[in-house]
Order: C-alpha cells, then structure tokens, then sequence
C-alpha cells in the first residue's frame, strides 16, 4: 500500500487531496472544522522550518559566489538583474493585489484565529537600526527575519573573505542546507493530508465564497508569473541581450516543462543548464555559474506570489496597510524569496516571513495552503526561466556566447 501510495507524483496526490477535500468540506459543512487540526499539524510543521532553512540556505547561497572576485564582469551583472527583476515581480504581485483584490467578499468571522501581529508602525530608521541583531541567538528564537538574514548573508560574506579557511565553514553550511532541504521534503510529503484537512475546514466552514476567492488567487498568481516570463524576461532578451524572445523560449522548452512538473528549481538544474549551453549557446563558465547561484537566490515567482498573497491575506481579514507596509513586503518577499529552497512548498514555508512583520494573521497559511501546490508548479517555471534569462543576458554582455550554436539548435 504504502509502495502505491508513494509511487504516485506528489502534486498528483496533493491535487486528488484538494478535490476530495473540497467536496467533504461542501457535503459536511461546519462540522469539517473537526479535522482542521490535521491541517494545523501540518502547518505548524511548515513553520518549524523556517529559521533554519532561510539561515542555511542564506548563508550557503552566499558563499557558492566561491570568491568575492567573481562579483565582477559576470557575477556583479547578474546579482544587478536578480535583484531588479525580484523587485519588479513583487510590485506586480502588488499591483495585481490591490487591483483585483481576490481577497474581499469573505466572511472570515467564523474562523477561530490567534492574536493578530501588530501592524508594523516603525519608521525607516527603526527598521534600519532592526536589521542590526544584537543578539543572533534571539534573533533565531523569535524568528525575527531581517535581522536573521542579515546576519546569513554577513556569516556568507565572511565565509568568502576568509578564502581557504572559510571552505570548512562552507561546507558545513552546504551541508546544512542539503540536510534542510531533505527535511523540507519529509514535511511536504504531509501535504496532501494537510491539503484534505484544510480544503474540507475552508468549503464546510465559509462555503463557495472561499473557493471563489482562492480560484482568483490562482488566476492571479498565473497571471503575474505569465506576465513576469512574456513581459519581464522578454525585454531582457529583447533590449538588454538583443537576441530573438522566440528562439530563446524554444531553447528552455524543456526546462520549463520539466520545472512545471516537478515544482522544484534545483531539480529542475541539470535540464536548465543544458539547455542553456547547447540551444542557448551560452558558455560553460558563465551557465554553471549563473544558473547554480539563480536556483538558490532568483525566486521571482515566488516574490511576486509573496506579495499578492500577503495583500490577500489582509483582505480576507480586514488589515490596513500603510505605503511603508507596501515597502516593507517588497523587502522581504525579495529577501524571503533569496533565502526559499528551490524545491516544492519553499514558498508556503517563507510566508511566516512576511505576514508577522505586516500584521496579517498567520492563519492565512492554512486558508491558501490547500491550493499552494497548483500554484508553486507556475512559480517555479518563472524562477527556472528567470535563471535562464539572466545567464543568457549575462553571457551577451560579457561576450560569452557562441549565436550560431543559438541558431544552429533553433534550426534543428
């Protein structure tokens, strides 16, 4: 039995989990609540992860530059582009947000919930001073995230300027975040029981408007990560690497079918690297480079779905939010989305991040979770295709790109 059961694809048993949580939820109504704890279970174990894979993964993100001189022709350019395009992903998720906003029309009164985090009411110097953690340790207890990856991506920088003697402390991070990454896997394979769980609170306890609202958070998430790939990637391609958008999305085809499949960027690695070295013609030097770092720190996809789904949050459960808020979600979706493994569920797990520091109730993880796996299979696709992107972009702008090899693959 347990042999069948594993046999099948995650994503197959998570949607089979949706569906049949959806229909117990509308046949057995209110009373559905009764096995949300299976749900709570889960989402508390998402939640257990997220300090020690953001540090983790953070840390050995940073130091897999492999020597601060790289930061120059090659790595310089595509930090630059990771970090515009996370912006400007974000602020679609916003703008998308506030536009159409999927969240209102819900009666959420009927959903039992903890204290709400107070709304973020610092100044810009407060939360400056913040990002100094006096005490590291504490920092971790309280899951206190800027300071927290602050202090990652310093112990990365320190890795890397200690050069020789830093590699045994890279190591031990790397390990960390295989080790992180493996437990984060063990933990996704509760999904479809938490999904079921949480599908049958939602339908029996708030009814079709819920499912309403999360079918528009669906679409919208599609919607901003289509946007990202045949927007944002094609005038990368278009204006800064000047080089035809349909032969390049006909080199990443199959990375892009194979990132949708598995919803994961680092399984997802070896096919994106391939495809950028012999149908992209970029350079062996500047792919590995490039590619390996974008699985680890370029998450548009998941930026941009950070931001939406903390406005959606707000407005399932009435939170006002500022224009410094607004801010302060486009600096941590970015942050949270750097320090997101590149494997299934990543961004359920950095959601923690951004909804405490805003004041939205963590209870809108368990309300978006049973449609999240729907969802990370197209964030995934824009984050592989993003890495792509920024390689082949990367790669024209310091001249290591052989175009007849683009064209020679085109041809074939």
């Amino acid at each position: 039995m347990l042999r069948f059961w594993f046999a099948i694809p995650l994503w197959q048993r998570v949607i089979a989990a949706l569906v049949l949580g959806t229909i117990t939820g509308l046949l057995w109504g209110p009373d559905a609540e009764s096995i949300k704890w299976i749900g709570d279970f889960f989402i508390k174990a998402v939640k257990m992860l997220v300090v020690p894979l953001i540090f983790f993964s953070l840390v050995s993100g940073v130091a897999a530059i492999g020597d601060l001189r790289k930061l120059g022709a090659v790595g310089g350019r595509a930090l630059l582009l990771f970090v515009v395009t996370g912006q400007i992903a974000v602020w679609l998720g916003l703008a998308l947000g506030t536009f159409f906003k999927p969240g209102l029309g819900i009666d959420a009164s009927a959903i039992e919930r903890g204290a709400t985090p107070a709304p973020n009411n610092t100044t810009a110097v407060d939360m400056i001073l913040s990002m100094v953690p006096e005490s590291p340790v504490k920092v971790m207890a309280d899951a206190q995230v800027l300071p927290l990856i602050v202090f990652a991506m310093l112990i990365g920088i320190g890795i890397l300027m200690a050069g020789r003697d830093g590699e045994p402390m890279a190591k031990i991070f790397d390990s960390g975040s295989v080790v992180m990454q493996k437990v984060t896997m063990i933990v996704m394979e509760l999904t479809p029981f938490g999904v079921f769980a949480l599908m049958a609170w939602v339908s029996g306890t708030l009814g079709q408007d819920a499912l309403i609202a999360l079918a528009k958070l669906v679409g919208l998430n599609y919607l901003g990560c289509l946007l990202i790939i045949f927007g944002i990637y094609s005038a990368m391609i278009h204006f800064l690497a000047k080089l035809p958008v349909h032969d390049f999305f006909r080199g990443i085809i199959d990375a892009m079918a194979v990132s949708y499949s598995t919803a994961s960027s680092n399984a997802t690695l070896p096919v994106t690297l391939r495809c950028a070295e012999r149908n992209l013609g970029v350079s062996n030097s500047v792919a590995s480079f490039v590619i390996s770092l974008g699985a680890t720190i370029n998450m548009n996809g998941t930026a941009m779905y950070l931001g939406l789904a903390t406005l959606f949050g707000a407005q399932v459960f009435g939170v006002d939010l500022s224009w410094g808020d607004y801010f302060l979600i486009s600096i941590l979706s970015t942050l949270g989305a750097v320090g997101a493994a590149g494997i299934p569920g990543a961004g359920l797990i950095m959601m923690a991040l951004v909804f405490g520091a805003v004041g939205v109730p963590l209870e809108t993880i368990a309300f978006v979770a049973g449609v999240d796996r729907i969802m990370d299979m197209m964030r995934t696709t824009t984050n592989v295709s993003g890495d792509a992107a920024v390689a082949t972009t990367v790669a024209v702008m310091t001249n290591e790109i052989d175009r007849a090899e683009m064209i020679s693959a085109d041809d074939v």
